[in-house]
């Protein structure tokens, strides 16, 4: 390599780390998506910490939740991470108004969780790791990864088991403590635990696709086949005129 190539290596190497930022800020909601999946449940164990009151905890927690959406819609923002968070606690009060249990509140969520921790191990067993269905179509390779491009199908499973395991030692932590312990300190314990893993398996999952082959972007393929498909008939359009032309000169000059 001459002194000339590492620039440009070096150049490519920030493009590739600040588009795969991009992408999972775009994937994730970045710091607004955080504070709409935290403020729900923040605002649930500080009122029942406060008054022991299910109903008006339960209430306070899913009017923030609608909240956070009136104001991602007056600003014509996208709305799927505040929307997520609204069924979340909705699922929530109604469990916990359903049981009469206010540590209910968590369980859907912590289900959630469990869930999502098996997908992530179960995809990534069976070959197609759901991190890369899920950034996949926000770098715009869709399942190209699968089979055109092993280096990234690597990252993803490497992040995919990533995920997993961090929700499935966020779960070792939650459940034990919703049997055990009341329902403020579950409730303080799962506050605390939202950002940090998140943040961590967020960390990782840059780490491993910043080192990984670029995307293969299929959406720019299709349009590169389109326009050469076009300039391919313009061509032979142009070809047949010609040779239409010709043949009527031939003509005239037998006439």
């Amino acid at each position: 390599m001459t002194s000339l190539d590492k620039p440009t290596e070096d150049t490519q190497a920030d493009d590739a780390r600040a588009v795969t930022e991009a992408a999972l800020f775009e994937a994730f909601g970045g710091v607004r998506g955080m504070i709409e999946t935290v403020l729900p449940g923040l605002l649930f164990v500080t009122i029942f910490t406060i008054n022991k009151n299910l109903h008006w905890s339960a209430i306070a927690a899913l009017v923030v939740s609608l909240a956070l959406v009136v104001v991602r819609l007056a600003m014509r923002d996208t709305v799927k991470h505040a929307f997520s968070g609204v069924f979340g606690v909705a699922f929530g009060v109604v469990f916990a108004m359903m049981t009469g249990n206010a540590k209910d509140f968590y369980l859907p969520g912590m289900l959630y969780t469990l869930g999502l921790a098996l997908a992530y191990i179960i995809t990534t067993l069976c070959g197609v790791p759901l991190m890369g269905l899920v950034l996949g179509p926000v770098f715009k390779e869709n399942l190209s990864w699968r089979t055109r491009n092993p280096g990234r199908k690597k990252a993803y499973a490497k992040a995919s088991w990533a995920w997993g395991l961090i929700l499935l030692a966020k779960c070792a932590i939650l459940f034990p403590l919703y049997l055990w312990a009341d329902t403020a300190q579950l409730g303080w314990v799962l506050v605390a635990l939202k950002i940090p893993p998140f943040l961590l398996a967020v960390w990782l999952t840059w780490v491993f696709l910043a080192k990984a082959p670029a995307p293969i972007d299929v959406f720019a393929e299709m349009e590169a086949e389109e326009k050469a498909e076009e300039e391919r008939k313009a061509a032979l359009a142009a070809e047949r005129a010609e040779n239409g032309d010709a043949a009527a000169g031939r003509h005239r000059r037998e006439a």
